[in-house]
């Protein structure tokens, strides 16, 4: 415990010396919320990717790289002083105590007094994860209803999520008001349907650009809407497509090259020739 806050209290001097008006760096001290907003989003995504990757040494980097976001953007609130990053951490701790009442935190007792937490009452049955995941959509409309009122349920959808978070946030707040399909099999039905509608768009004689891409985003959202259902990640199974994708890519690249071969000049059945060869050959590798 000593380590991580010696180690947690260097990282915040770090960063205040970064952004010191004298003596800090011109980079850091130039940015606002704003512009470090992107860094955090892509910084997540690396952390992310380290993990689809199981590469558990970058794992702990990019942690790191997420955190000192958090960090910085704790010290620039407290420089405008709204909050700093005990107000930061003591409010995911109210919020984690709130949310867990079937948790023993008993034995936290004197820990929770010193940083003026609530205490916890006395820890109910555990249930299951399904229970679980209930419960805790329960306290957060809970927490909702104790927050000043909005016109919508869908106001709580941040916007400044990647669309396909946004989408997928979007369709979980309008199902917690049973807004939604009962099953998988209307939902692929629907997809199928919006398929046939943009594949009606984009091969007609002449593509209305502003109505094909209203199909595709029809189509788009379907798909993130079966994900959910499967209760598979959207993002995932891009981010995974990407990998592979890239991944035979670049062994295509590597297989012209090795043959003599300027791939970019190759007619598209040749390189569908290679494809082809890279798809084989993984399938290969994966069944040894």
């Amino acid at each position: 415990m000593q380590r991580e806050s010696s180690q947690m209290q260097l990282l915040l001097r770090i960063m205040a010396r970064l952004r010191d008006p004298e003596r800090g760096c011109p980079w850091d001290l130039a940015q606002d919320f704003r512009s470090i907003a992107p860094y955090t989003l892509e910084e997540a995504y690396e952390v992310a990717d380290a993990i689809e990757r199981q590469q558990y040494g970058e794992l702990q980097s990019e942690l790191g790289d997420l955190l000192l976001q958090v960090v910085f953007h704790a010290q620039m609130a407290n420089e405008q002083q709204r909050f700093d990053f005990a107000d930061v951490v003591q409010a995911i701790n109210r919020k984690m105590l709130r949310r867990h009442p079937h948790v023993d935190f008993s034995d936290m007792h004197e820990l929770i007094a010193d940083n003026q937490l609530p205490q916890p009452e006395a820890a109910i049955d555990r249930g299951d994860a399904t229970q679980q995941q209930q419960r805790w959509q329960q306290i957060k409309a809970q927490e909702r209803g104790l927050q000043a009122p909005t016109n919508s349920v869908l106001d709580a959808v941040p916007r400044g999520l990647n669309e396909w978070q946004r989408a997928l946030q979007l369709q979980i707040k309008a199902a917690e008001s049973a807004f939604d399909w009962p099953s998988v099999a209307p939902v692929l039905a629907k997809l199928k349907e919006e398929v046939a509608e943009f594949e009606a768009e984009a091969t007609a004689d002449c593509v209305d650009e502003e109505k094909a891409l209203d199909e595709l985003g029809d189509v788009l959202f379907v798909a993130v809407n079966l994900a959910r259902h499967l209760k598979l990640d959207p993002a995932a199974a891009l981010r995974r497509c990407n990998q592979k994708f890239e991944r035979r890519y670049r062994g295509m690249e590597a297989l012209a090259k090795a043959r003599g071969l300027d791939l970019a000049t190759l007619d598209l059945a040749s390189q569908d020739q290679i494809w082809d060869e890279m798809k084989a050959k993984e399938k290969a590798d994966s069944a040894s």
